[in-house]
């Protein structure tokens, strides 16, 4: 499965963008899909995710309120809407997929697959 990441751009504190996670070769059938971003000599963080199990969503603390992940199968995405973004959610934006246990959602090491990331900055 390939990933394809889009939808990122410049934007200033309180817009909102959204970024869409496209599957091709495959699809995202048995897969969770989740979202994490990467900033300047940070380490990968944990946005949300949708996990196959259940099909839940969950959504990491510092955008908990603000991002919402939702995902369409019949169009093969998942989407994640950010609102209300600020500076600090400046980043690089990766979609990954795999089959993490709940507990390890928000591992990235729990992905298989990753697209190739999409860059969001946020201007004060």
């Amino acid at each position: 499965v390939q990933l394809q990441a889009s939808g990122g751009g410049l934007v200033q504190a309180g817009g909102s963008l959204r970024l869409s996670c496209a599957a091709s070769g495959g699809t995202f059938s048995g897969y969770s899909v989740g979202w994490f971003r990467q900033g300047p000599g940070k380490e990968r963080e944990f946005i949300a995710a949708v996990a196959v199990t259940n099909m839940r969503p969950y959504i990491g603390d510092s955008v908990k309120g603000r991002f919402t992940i939702s995902r369409d199968n019949a169009k093969n995405t998942v989407n994640l809407q950010m609102n209300s973004l600020k500076p600090e959610d400046t980043a690089v934006y990766y979609c990954g997929a795999g089959r993490p246990i709940i507990s390890s959602i928000s591992r990235p090491s729990a992905y298989y697959y990753w697209g190739q990331g999409t860059l969001v900055t946020v201007s004060s």
